[in-house]
């Protein structure tokens, strides 16, 4: 348990913070200028995700020191609930390989079969999309069955519809009796009517096949949000936030659009297609041919239209992005005076998105000529042939039927299909594309490892730090300069020192939210594991997560199966005796916007204490309590047998702990209170900040006076 420091004079720690980095990690921006979030457990990194508002009380301010600009990215960590993560499935590319010599000598055809030459198909979106949609479909086998069973109507109407048509004619009217002809038009309507329960069960069908996939991709979303997150592989927070509210209602909607009208296309083509063939086999030789020529045309435009969907998206995309970086960074710009710059890269942006809309309605003309070749050519064919078919037995009212089919049933639906898949399903297959490399949602209750870890030797440190590093960028200066600390089991620790300085910093690297750029950083012996994280540490930011729900659900959030009896003890140890008692009982509905920062700070309090860590750490997670509630809470935490990293905002909390280490950017220093005291000038300067006159004459025995007044 020894803190090592690494003093480095003539570095100017005040380095100026890289605008615009925290929004990689970001989740909401919070009320205090800061972007403090706490992930939500259950996901992959097993952190809360704080939904803040904006706010100003100028408690930070802007301080570039912590390489943050401001803003401290901290995350609560899930202590309890173990996420696992399945690679997302790619693309298997197959191995192409030349035909051997002697194949090549005797005119053998190398095997198609993957091993010998054969070419690797292009793994284009429409493919990747497909390995995805075959198992969400397969699992909903039964439900395509029963919307299938609904459809049967649709085909028997259309084929009564004709039908009934040619017979009325050729079996009434035409041959003089009018009241058979009737009779056949009475069979048509009738065929209307069961339209009316066929629709409601269709769509009472629909919503089981098209709500799971939209519950599917948001949940892909936030999979991807929350791991990527803490890899800051890049900005994944407007990406996703864009996922979550624009891209998954467009394939929600997509998807029922083309649902209902491919369901609708297939058995009504069916119905016609059957009527046709039931009235003169001829009628086909006229029909097919036009149909065929311009789905060849409609299906050759797809690939390019989704290309350009693609691109569209993409531009939207990358838009976003700007507009949310633009939003962090409005102080920045104007400083800068860089707003003609940022003007410019806005105007390029959305010329690329105007581009790609352009492109994409040039080849939706393209597509307007395959639908007339499929839904206005076959009839008129049909009339120019009808001279033709009446002279080899083709009699009027199967005549008159096959254009009922071509005019009221055919040619609808293929217009309404080409429409959909040129449209929403263009869009469809790109959105879902999208979708693909995002890691697939977590199971709710993920099954416990087959073989758990051997537990360290007694002895152990809960966390240690051996020469660390961290900067925020390869040219920035470290927030952290190789620092070694040592945190044992039981320990309280309490990291002090200006705002900016890098505190926070050094919690999310000591909770394995930040990597270090240099050095290595282990938990109870082991290198830190995103594995581990959950069973670990817990991290607490000064802005708390609560959520609408009973306060009950609150408090057990990282410990879902804590008991009453140890709600009950936690209550008492940490003073929630008087929230319980205002808001009635732990069933009682909590309304997060009716509670006070520091209510909610002791509603986030509670669920650590009940979750237990090994190691906890207090980002400024009690700034909002009262001295005497904050002490209450300290000394609670450290009757635990878990360790305790206490971010501190009073000098008080320093008082109450074992260790003190007191940081200045990569300047640092560790001892006790009374050893900082006699040593350390900034701690001398900062406790003459925080700590009344009174009291720190008491602590060295001498009569202190107030500082002159600037005025």
């Amino acid at each position: 348990m020894k803190a090592d420091k690494e003093a480095h004079s003539g570095r100017d720690e005040q380095h100026e913070a890289q605008p615009g980095r925290d929004e990689q990690h970001e989740a909401q921006p919070e009320r205090n200028g800061h972007h403090d979030h706490e992930a939500h457990p259950g996901r992959d990194e097993q952190h809360e995700s704080h939904p803040g508002h904006p706010e100003r009380d100028g408690r930070d301010g802007r301080d570039g020191r912590d390489g943050r600009d401001g803003r401290d990215g901290r995350l609560e960590a899930h202590p309890r609930r173990a996420e696992q993560h399945t690679a997302h499935p790619q693309s298997d590319a197959q191995d192409t390989a030349r035909p051997r010599h002697d194949e090549q000598q005797h005119g053998l055809r190398p095997r198609r079969d993957g091993q010998h030459g054969a070419r690797p198909r292009r793994d284009t979106s429409l493919r990747r999309v497909g390995r995805e949609a075959r198992p969400f479909l397969r699992a909903r086998t039964g439900v395509i069955l029963r919307l299938a069973g609904w459809s049967l109507l649709e085909f028997a109407q259309t084929f009564l519809g004709g039908f009934g048509v040619a017979h009325a004619l050729d079996d009434g009217f035409l041959a003089g009796r009018p009241t058979t002809g009737l009779l056949w038009l009475a069979v048509a309507a009738v065929a209307v009517l069961p339209s009316v329960p066929a629709a409601r069960g269709v769509f009472g069908r629909l919503a089981d096949l098209v709500e799971p996939l939209r519950d599917g991709l948001v949940r892909r979303a936030v999979s991807r949000a929350l791991s990527g997150a803490l890899d800051r592989a890049g900005d994944v927070s407007t990406r996703s936030l864009s996922q979550v509210t624009h891209q998954s209602e467009i394939a929600r909607d997509g998807w029922a659009g083309l649902v209902l009208t491919l369901r609708s296309f297939v058995f009504t083509a069916a119905g016609a297609v059957t009527g046709l063939l039931a009235l003169s086999p001829a009628l086909l030789l006229i029909v097919l041919p036009p149909l065929v020529l311009g789905s060849a045309l409609f299906l050759g435009t797809l690939p390019p239209m989704a290309a350009r969907q693609r691109d569209y998206l993409a531009a939207d995309e990358a838009y976003a992005a700007h507009a949310g970086l633009l939003a962090a960074s409005v102080r920045d710009i104007a400083a800068a005076g860089s707003a003609e710059r940022t003007v410019a890269e806005s105007r390029t942006l959305a010329e690329s998105q105007l581009a790609a809309s352009r492109s994409l309605a040039r080849w939706s003309g393209v597509r307007v000529l395959a639908l007339a070749v499929c839904g206005r050519f076959p009839p008129l064919l049909l009339l120019l042939g009808a001279p033709w078919l009446l002279r080899n037995g083709l009699t009027p009212g199967a005549l008159v039927g096959a254009l009922t089919y071509l005019t009221q049933a055919l040619a609808p639906a293929v217009q309404a299909l080409m429409t959909m898949l040129g449209t929403a399903g263009g869009r469809l297959v790109v959105v879902l594309d999208r979708f693909t490399d995002a890691p697939p949602p977590p199971a709710d209750d993920p099954p416990p490892p087959a073989r758990e870890a051997a537990p360290p030797p007694r002895g152990t440190p809960v966390a240690e730090l051996h020469e660390v590093s961290f900067a925020y960028g390869p040219g920035a200066q470290p927030v952290l300069d190789r620092l070694s600390l040592t945190i044992g089991a039981g320990e309280h620790l309490a990291v002090v020192g200006p705002s900016g300085s890098g505190k926070s910093t050094l919690a999310a690297v000591l909770a394995g939210t930040e990597r270090p750029t240099g050095g290595a950083v282990r938990w109870r012996g082991r290198p830190v594991r995103p594995a581990d994280a959950t069973s670990v540490r817990v991290l607490l930011p000064q802005h708390a997560y609560v959520f609408s729900g009973s306060l009950r659900d609150n408090l057990r959030y990282l410990h879902p199966d804590a008991r009453d009896r140890e709600i009950a003890a936690m209550a008492d140890a940490l003073g929630l005796e008087a929230l319980l008692s205002r808001l009635g009982s732990l069933d009682a509905a909590v309304e997060p916007d009716r509670l006070s920062q520091g209510e909610r700070q002791l509603i986030a309090l509670g669920r650590a204490y009940l979750a237990a860590p090994p190691l906890l750490i207090l980002d400024e997670a009690t700034s909002r309590l009262d001295p005497a509630a904050e002490t209450r809470a300290e000394l609670a935490f450290g009757a635990l047998p878990g360790a305790l990293v206490v971010v501190a905002h009073r000098l008080s909390s320093a008082r109450r702990a074992g260790r003190t280490l007191v940081m200045d950017g990569p300047r640092t220093q560790c001892g006790t209170h009374g050893e900082l005291l006699g040593s350390c000038a900034l701690y001398q300067d900062l406790a003459g900040l925080w700590e009344p006159a009174d009291e720190r004459g008491k602590e060295r025995g001498v009569r202190s006076t107030p500082p002159p007044s600037p005025v």
